[in-house]
């Protein structure tokens, strides 16, 4: 079970905004909860999704705003099964550019049937974007529109051409960097913790699959959790 702190105990902020923190609590070390889910369950017993424009609800709920780089025509709501840490079926959501719609669900069916472990899917809120951070969030999601980290331009999460996976156990660094914050415990990429993403595996594949590219990759920093469709 999740502490009962999680999501309430917020950092000081540094001169750009981020939370200044220290090593990750021992709760969350290991980390292998599951969040209820956000939407229904999807009928059946196996994989299932669902794929629609995004209703005018789940624009209001989202980032989404004038001014953004890809029209909210151009988006898609996906609701789809995944397994939880607990090794149950769950259903989540999330925003995505609708013309890789269908591609991501067949990735997202690849890590069903590997019964890769999610702790939550849903849509990033405008509240949750501008909450201070606590740094011990840990989601798994689509489109949000916001620039780069530490960058003016948009992010490809601003086009819905880019997916996070479980955030907290595939952290963002750069330098000194971390991004959740309290995450640090999963630097160490020798560890095989359980909703971690590593070189070659089933997720980095999936996304291979369709073209995508997988931030932890890269040399000049690692963002494990991030996969994209031009690599950025």
């Amino acid at each position: 079970m999740p502490p009962p702190w999680l999501g309430t105990r917020v950092l000081k902020e540094d001169a750009e905004g981020f939370g200044i923190a220290g090593p990750t609590p021992k709760e969350l070390r290991n980390r292998a909860w599951t969040l209820p889910d956000v939407v229904p369950m999807l009928p059946g017993d196996g994989f299932a999704a669902e794929v629609d424009i995004a209703p005018d609800e789940v624009i209001a709920r989202s980032t989404w705003e004038p001014g953004c780089p890809v029209s909210r025509q151009e988006l898609a709501w996906v609701r789809m099964t995944f397994w939880g840490f607990d090794g149950a079926r769950h259903t989540g959501e999330m925003l995505i550019n609708a013309r890789v719609a269908e591609d991501v669900v067949g990735v997202f069916r690849q890590l069903y049937e590997a019964r890769f472990p999610i702790e939550q899917m849903d849509i990033t809120t405008k509240a949750a974007l501008n909450a201070p951070p606590t740094g011990d969030g840990n989601g798994t999601g689509g489109f949000v529109c916001r620039p780069s980290v530490g960058q003016t331009s948009f992010s490809q999460h601003a086009y819905g051409l880019a997916v996070d996976i479980n955030t907290f156990q595939n952290p963002y660094v750069k330098g000194d960097r971390v991004i959740p914050e309290l995450s640090r415990w999963y630097l160490d990429r020798s560890r095989t913790a359980p909703g971690m993403i590593h070189a070659d595996d089933v997720v980095v594949q999936a996304f291979a699959g369709i073209g995508w590219e997988w931030g932890g990759s890269w040399s000049s920093l690692k963002d494990y959790q991030h996969f994209s469709e031009n690599g950025t």
